[in-house]
């Protein structure tokens, strides 16, 4: 049995964040991750491959489908140029009462390998608002709170994108803005003449720019391969950035192959003194012990881990006094907008594949007022515009040297955006565990109940008709909606499980995201949101846990 200053379950977005602070400032930290190692740069082994590099140009045969039958649903997961990143639904099972699409890699780095990279601060607006709504429990911290967070998380990880000074978009500390293009700079000046409460600007990306060093790091080289693993470290990844600050410390033992099973809570002491783990290669069980423990495994693992927690003091999961450990999941819902064509730039192209959308803002339900529309909360746009490609021949009659030619040209412009809305914490909206069906190491699988319900739906169709209209406006071609099918899981933003809160009877964190009874345990990644607000969560949970993090050490010394 080894004893450490801390313990960090878990190694992506808040994982990473967790292990340099503590690390920075002494902390003998043991990080500790389910699945296997991940080094920067060498184990990015499709980073370089072109389209014809791969097998069968890419396609995958009935028995590779197979072992992601459920993360195939999402449609690209199954890419071989990012597949490896993903688990195998075979070896790795969940249940579903209700339709969950969860998407998961057991590595070194986590997601922050294959995340999305969008990088949003919430507000008062999203942080008052289940105060001011009635909903659900009232967030315990305001923006005040987590802006100095937020600071520092953008100047170390480095987040390009342009201020636009609205109080309930935040300003950042942002490198410079990625260039929109000539038809997403017409469809801005297009809402500008058009709208009063609403702009575009291009989104905010945790990619490099401008003339800031970042160790080890180089500039964004718009080579959009970001999922497969950047070389460069352009964009930023645990792998690339809050790892090696960790282990440059030397207070950082990293252990992969590692699966938390439970969190050891001592009933003598009040307090949990250590974890245990199953070695997932020799399923060899290993108690490691510390002084103060952070759970950053991601909303589902940490959750399940705290539900499989129990003790005397805690028959139905460690800290769950209130009985909220699960419930209130939430998820981002999109995949709802509008598409079209643009005229009048056949002369125009752009260079470079940019790793980096378009982005709305929020303008609905803004005022705090009561809603003027069949729903509460808001929604955001994501989108591009891009010439169309060869792939245009396809519905084409023509063949021989005309066809040819035709296809070294570049096709006409086209726009498509989608609406990224708010889901409401719902009590009923849960997972919990299957002590029935275990998994092959033994532990419960995970049981999903959850679904979008009438406030989601009345949103899309605002979406909807507001993307088709502000197209209409700007007097572009063909322009049509859509609204796929959208599931809880898709948008990869599950959270909410484990929330903070002012009281132990309805909440399971406090401010300090600390477990209200037992103090000594954080959870500071997505499991920890009240609400959900529309924007991309990760730098918010960056930003609470360096905070975290922070008020931890200070503990620590005080309790010396």
């Amino acid at each position: 049995m080894v004893t450490y200053d801390a313990i960090v379950i878990g190694t992506g977005i808040s994982g990473g964040w967790a292990a340099k602070e503590l690390c920075e400032q002494g902390l003998k930290t043991l990080v500790l991750e389910r699945g296997r190692m991940v080094n920067h740069i060498t184990d990015y082994t499709t980073a370089n491959m072109d389209p014809w590099d791969f097998k069968y140009q890419g396609l995958s045969n009935a028995s590779e489908l197979e072992k992601q039958q459920k993360q195939r649903r999402t449609g690209f997961v199954t890419h071989p140029s990012i597949k490896h990143w993903f688990v195998n639904d075979l070896k790795h099972p969940y249940n579903e009462d209700k339709r969950f699409d969860w998407i998961r890699g057991y590595h070194v780095g986590g997601r922050s390998i294959t995340w999305g990279r969008q990088c949003l601060r919430l507000s008062d607006l999203d942080f008052e608002a289940n105060k001011k709504d009635g909903i659900a429990i009232d967030w315990p911290i305001r923006y005040k709170d987590i802006a100095p967070w937020y600071d520092k998380v953008e100047e170390f990880i480095g987040v390009c994108g342009e201020n636009l000074g609205l109080p309930h978009f935040p300003d950042g500390i942002l490198s410079p803005p990625m260039d929109l293009n000539c038809v997403e700079n017409e469809f801005k000046h297009k809402i500008i003449e058009n709208y009063k409460d609403r702009q575009l600007t291009i989104g905010r990306f945790a990619n490099l720019t401008g003339d800031k060093v970042h160790l080890g790091r180089s500039n964004c080289l718009y080579r959009n391969r970001c999922m497969r693993g950047c070389p460069f470290g352009a964009y930023f990844s645990s792998n690339s950035s809050t790892l090696p600050a960790a282990q440059k410390t030397g207070n950082m033992t990293l252990r992969p192959n590692s699966i938390v099973s439970k969190i050891i809570y001592n009933d003598k002491n009040g307090v949990a003194d250590g974890v245990e783990v199953i070695d997932a290669e020799t399923l060899e069980k290993i108690v490691f012990r510390a002084k103060v423990i952070f759970c950053c495994a991601s909303t589902v693992a940490t959750t399940s881990i705290l539900l499989n927690s129990k003790s005397e003091r805690y028959p139905n999961g460690l800290g769950n006094d209130s009985g909220e450990l699960g419930h209130n999941l939430m998820d981002h819902h999109f995949k709802v907008g509008a598409t079209a064509i643009v005229e009048g730039f056949d002369d125009k192209y752009y260079k470079g594949r940019r790793p980096a959308s378009f982005h709305i803002p929020r303008f609905r339900n803004l005022s705090g007022n009561k809603s003027d529309h069949k729903f509460i909360r808001g929604y955001g746009f994501q989108g591009s515009a891009s010439r169309k490609n060869w792939t245009r021949a396809i519905n084409e009659l023509s063949f021989g040297e005309e066809l040819k030619e035709e296809l070294f040209k570049p096709g006409p412009w086209k726009i498509g955006m989608s609406g990224f809305g708010e889901c409401l914490p719902y009590h009923e909206n849960k997972m919990y565990l299957n002590y029935d069906k275990l998994d092959q190491w033994g532990l419960p699988t995970v049981i999903f109940d959850c679904e979008f319900k009438e406030n989601e739906r009345e949103m899309r169709k605002d979406m909807q008709q507001e993307a088709i209209k502000m197209f209409q406006l700007a007097g572009f071609k063909n322009v049509e909606g859509f609204d796929e099918p959208c599931y809880p899981g898709l948008a990869i933003h599950e959270m909410g499980t484990a929330r903070m809160g002012n009281d132990s009877k309805t909440s399971v964190l406090n401010k300090n995201n600390q477990i209200h009874g037992v103090p000594n345990v954080y959870v500071t990644d997505g499991s920890c949101m009240t609400s959900s607000a529309y924007q991309n969560p990760s730098l918010t949970y960056m930003a609470l846990t360096a905070r975290a993090a922070n008020h931890a050490v200070k503990q620590l010394k005080i309790n010396k």
